[in-house]
């Protein structure tokens, strides 16, 4: 596994954004990992965040677009973190955009807050994570609402590996299928338990016998 990856598990799990138990998802399903980008909170790690999700679009995606989008709420400061990043690391001027949950009518008004989305922009989205591709059914309207507008693809930080909502492909393959979207991740799950499956990380053992018994059970209803 590349070096890159195996620091970015750590980073997430240094983070306290990846994490193990029992939890319950957004999509309804009972999960044995959860990974939740509301808990980079300081600084220094969401400048962090923003570098390695920089360094995956352009090896992803190139320079070839023009604007962010992440949905809200975590969509938010993942693209204002990366775009910032990708003025350092690039020399490269991305805008960002995202969307708010209610329609404003006064001052700043629309659905959008950031950069407005025009005809001929070419769009990445930027998202955590996607688990059953729930999310871009909502977001994927809201970007083509606002004109003549290509979607290059969707950058998430985990692929959690699992089906969509269709329940017979992955998520990720799943969007690339009905929206015609590239959507690729920095790591997937399966990098996840590669890297510290029975390995000490500071102190701990995050993924022992017990806890890859239970992914194992539930990818055998929700993986691919």
């Amino acid at each position: 596994m590349e070096a890159y990856k195996q620091e970015f598990i750590e980073f997430m799990v240094d983070c306290q954004v990846l994490k193990f138990g029992e939890f319950t998802l957004k999509s309804g399903r009972k999960s044995p990992f959860f990974m939740n980008a509301g808990a980079y909170v300081t600084g220094a790690q969401l400048k962090k965040l923003g570098e390695y999700y920089a360094k995956a679009i352009h090896d992803n995606f190139g320079d070839d677009f023009d604007v962010l989008f992440g949905p809200a709420y975590k969509g938010i400061p993942l693209s204002v973190a990366t775009t910032i990043a990708y003025s350092e690391l690039y020399g490269k001027e991305i805008r960002y955009c995202s969307n708010r949950k209610e329609l404003k009518d006064h001052g700043d008004v629309g659905i959008l807050l950031g950069s407005k989305i025009k005809d001929g922009d070419r769009v990445v989205i930027i998202e955590d994570v996607t688990t059953s591709g729930k999310s871009i059914e909502e977001t994927f309207p809201i970007i083509k609402a606002q004109g003549d507008v290509e979607i290059k693809g969707l950058m998430v930080s985990l692929n959690r590996m699992e089906k969509g909502l269709g329940g017979k492909v992955g998520a990720l393959q799943e969007i690339k299928e009905k929206y015609g979207i590239e959507a690729r991740a920095i790591v997937t799950m399966a990098d996840v338990i590669e890297h510290l499956y029975n390995k000490e990380y500071n102190g701990n053992v995050y993924i022992d016998d017990t806890l890859k018994a239970a992914i194992d059970e539930y990818y055998k209803e929700y993986g691919v």
